[in-house]
């Protein structure tokens, strides 16, 4: 691929990779996450040479496609990742999975060694050939697409392709030797193939929602999810609410979607499942009708609504039917099948014995109360309460500081509140609050655990490199915090596998990145004070709240497991490594 090709353009014929990077501004795409090797380094030679479209380097392949990841649910639509062949695309499997199951449009661009070694022992050889691993087979698993390409002429038709399903909602995955990457992609091929508009996604007939709610003698509530923000379908469900005069109930994962509480007009009524808010159950229950618009409803976001469900008539709108029985319409575009709703109730056929329902106020889980040292998880999420001003993306990783998060945190108006809980891998808000920075352009927070920063917080560097506004809350237990409340209830305290040697992030990260703001703070009132100076800070920087592994979060299955936390004054016995 001579340099002079790219600069004077006078070659009737251009690579793969370039056919690439110049399909993917015109499908929305700005930015390219990955991690760079000899199987991809073509591609990222070819986004070299474009001004429209930016490659990200990231420090792991499960950074990039978180980064990917967020990228895609805080707005942009379809996020890319690209990874070299062998390892590098091996640590794209838990980054991919997650999308998966969260049904998160992302194009993964997975380099592979040349096919013309494919089965002869070539390095990182993942054809399937002669033993070699089969990576068609595995990112299969992961994927809602996958094909590897081994003709350069099929790239015109094959992008589209995996363009279009990803944007169904799913990881798509193309496989790419590096052979292919280099090939050219002739003229006649692109005319045969041209640029093909995307498919209308399918509407679902709307008649048996639209029967129900005109059949409804009484308040109905609403329980939104994921959909609404990929779908970016919030200003139709806003104008669906007002119309049904309905509260707004909130899965886990699409916390952002039904306004703030207390700004909005959305009357949002706040979390379900098993880091929800117990009068969202109080609230169904008192429903003529239940109206799950753009969500599955896991055991996650489901939890403690199965039997009051079992009692209300629900019916269902979505891309995917939910995992309780009910009347479902299917939609791949949810916002299209809103207006629909939308347009159908607010003429004749409007529901005529909707009522308003009666107010409910939200009451929170209760933990056994902690006197230890160290922030309470409550006390914590205050503080960010009241310090983060609208227009604040937040970003919130898995485990206890996630579970306090999404119970006691409210989004802020104008902003996401993205949370990873497909398959809740820890140290996904590093990466996807990188991507959600990127695509959104304003001040990003991710908020996370010491578990999950020592999995995956080094993408803190790859916010510095590229001068991200961005605030990182750490919330520093020295422990994998929910592991060991497990060993705590269910295993009586007698042992812990799951507590750290104490660290200083705050000190460290300074040490290592100079000119990063980070410090440690050990109180509410430092945590406050330096809160205060990070959104002051234009660039990144870290905040590390001491907190303790022994306080119960706000999570369900904790709290009804019948058994006390232990106090400071325990013994715990750690179990330490073996050598021998």
């Amino acid at each position: 691929m001579p340099f002079a090709r790219r600069v004077t353009g006078m070659s009737r014929n251009y690579s793969v990779v370039d056919h690439i990077v110049a399909q993917l501004p015109a499908a929305g795409v700005r930015h390219i996450f990955g991690v760079d090797g000899a199987n991809i380094e073509d591609l990222y030679d070819a986004a070299y040479f474009r001004t429209d479209i930016t490659a990200v380097l990231a420090k792991h392949e499960f950074g990039a496609a978180t980064m990917a990841d967020g990228y895609s649910r805080s707005g942009a639509g379809l996020g890319v990742v690209a990874a070299t062949s062998g390892g590098g695309a091996l640590n794209l499997i838990p980054g991919l999975g997650e999308s998966l199951a969260s049904r998160v449009p992302v194009l993964a661009l997975v380099g592979q060694a040349p096919s013309a070694m494919d089965g002869r022992g070539s390095f990182q050889d993942t054809s399937g050939r002669n033993g070699a691993l089969d990576a068609e087979a595995l990112f299969a698993g992961v994927s809602i697409f996958c094909e590897r390409v081994l003709d350069p002429d099929d790239i015109v038709s094959a992008l589209p392709r995996a363009i279009a399903a990803a944007r169904r909602g799913g990881p798509a995955v193309l496989l790419l030797p590096k052979d292919i990457q280099q090939g050219t992609v002739t003229i006649g091929a692109c005319l045969r193939n041209g640029v093909r508009r995307p498919e209308r996604p399918p509407l679902g007939n709307p008649q048996p929602i639209l029967h129900a709610l005109r059949d409804a003698h009484g308040p109905v509530t609403i329980i939104a999810g994921e959909q609404v923000a990929r779908d970016d379908a919030r200003t139709e469900l806003e104008e669906l609410r007002a119309l049904l005069r309905a509260q707004v109930v909130c899965v886990p994962d699409a916390k952002d979607v039904a306004g703030t509480p207390g700004l909005g007009s959305s009357s949002a009524l706040g979390v379900s499942g098993v880091m929800g808010h117990p009068s969202v159950a109080d609230a169904v229950a008192a429903s003529a009708l239940c109206l799950v618009v753009g969500t599955r409803l896991s055991q996650t976001a489901r939890a403690g609504l199965d039997s009051v469900l079992a009692d209300v008539r629900t019916v269902s709108i979505g891309s995917a039917p939910p995992y309780l029985p009910c009347t479902h319409v299917q939609t791949a575009d949810l916002r299209a099948s809103l207006r629909m709703l939308c347009r159908a109730l607010a003429g004749p056929g409007r529901p005529q014995w909707l009522r308003v329902p009666d107010t409910v106020s939200r009451t929170e889980l209760r933990p056994p109360p902690y006197t230890g040292p160290g922030v309470r998880y409550r006390d914590a999420m205050t503080v960010l309460d009241h310090e983060l001003p609208r227009g604040v993306d937040i970003v919130v990783d898995a485990g206890n500081t996630g579970a306090a998060a999404i119970h006691y945190l409210a989004p802020r108006r104008d902003g996401r509140f993205l949370v990873a809980l497909g398959m809740g891998g820890m140290g996904y808000g590093f990466g996807a609050g990188i991507g959600t920075a990127l695509f959104r352009g304003r001040r990003t927070v991710v908020i996370a655990g010491d578990g999950a920063f020592f999995m995956h917080g080094m993408e803190i560097h790859t916010a510095v490199q590229y001068r991200l506004p961005m605030l990182f809350v750490l919330l520093n237990n020295n422990a994998h915090g929910m592991c060991v409340t497990r060993e705590q209830l269910f295993y009586h305290g007698w042992h812990s596998y799951n507590r750290y040697t104490p660290s200083h992030l705050g000190a460290g990260l300074a040490s290592m990145l100079p000119g990063l703001p980070a410090v440690d703070t050990a109180d509410a009132g430092g945590f406050g004070a330096a809160l205060r100076t990070a959104l002051a800070h234009d660039g990144p920087s870290v905040i590390s709240v001491d907190c303790a592994a022994d306080e119960i979060p706000p999570f369900a299955p904790f709290l009804t497991a019948g058994v006390s936390a232990p106090t400071r004054r325990e013994d715990h016995r750690y179990v330490a490594s073996s050598t021998c």
